[in-house]
């Protein structure tokens, strides 16, 4: 049954039956490559809380989870510009295995600088999950290890995704119709 779709919403790009078959198929893989290993998810917020807590409950090695915010301002001709950490980890990551949630991964700065952070902390190992790969936007290469889709340049929404803080709590992602973006 296809749900009702909200206005403003264009169309669904995965359905929570899509999403939860894929993060079950990632969780898999997760647990087999930290086996025997305990293992630190950290989620950006507020994004990822949705992915990393469906994610965090299907890995089959013990997790501990803590997260991060930040804030990313732009230039004013719009291009990427600073980004800093406005909540920071509540404990330490050194030495302990860590792989860094996102919700998405897009032009790449601002991955780049929280992998830059969190690597001078200290961990045993360092690596990234995202939700979402949008590499049609990506500006600087950064290593993603495990994604669930990668997604065509739309505006989505859903699943943790939001414009101007609504629809985070749908249960899959969409593209918002374009007129309500700019």
């Amino acid at each position: 049954m296809t749900p009702e779709l909200p206005a403003g919403v264009e169309r669904i790009l995965f359905t929570e039956e899509q999403i939860e078959h894929r993060i079950r198929e990632l969780a898999a893989q997760i647990s087999e490559r930290y086996k025997d290993k305990h293992l630190k998810l950290i989620g950006v917020l507020k994004g990822s809380v949705f992915f990393m807590s469906e994610l965090a409950r299907r890995i089959r090695v013990p997790v501990k989870i803590d997260f991060l915010a930040i804030s990313s301002f732009s230039n004013k001709s719009g291009a990427p510009g600073l980004v800093r950490i406005a909540k920071d980890l509540d404990d330490t990551i050194e030495g302990e295995d860590v792989l860094l949630i996102e919700d998405i991964v897009d032009t790449g700065f601002t991955l780049r600088y929280l992998l830059q952070t969190l690597s001078s902390r200290g961990p045993n190992s360092l690596a990234v999950c995202t939700f979402l790969d949008r590499t049609s936007r990506r500006i600087v290469q950064v290593p993603v290890e495990y994604r669930c889709f990668e997604i065509p340049d739309h505006f989505v929404i859903g699943f943790g995704l939001d414009y101007n803080q609504l629809y985070r709590n749908l249960n899959y992602v969409a593209v918002l119709k374009t007129e309500r973006v700019g």
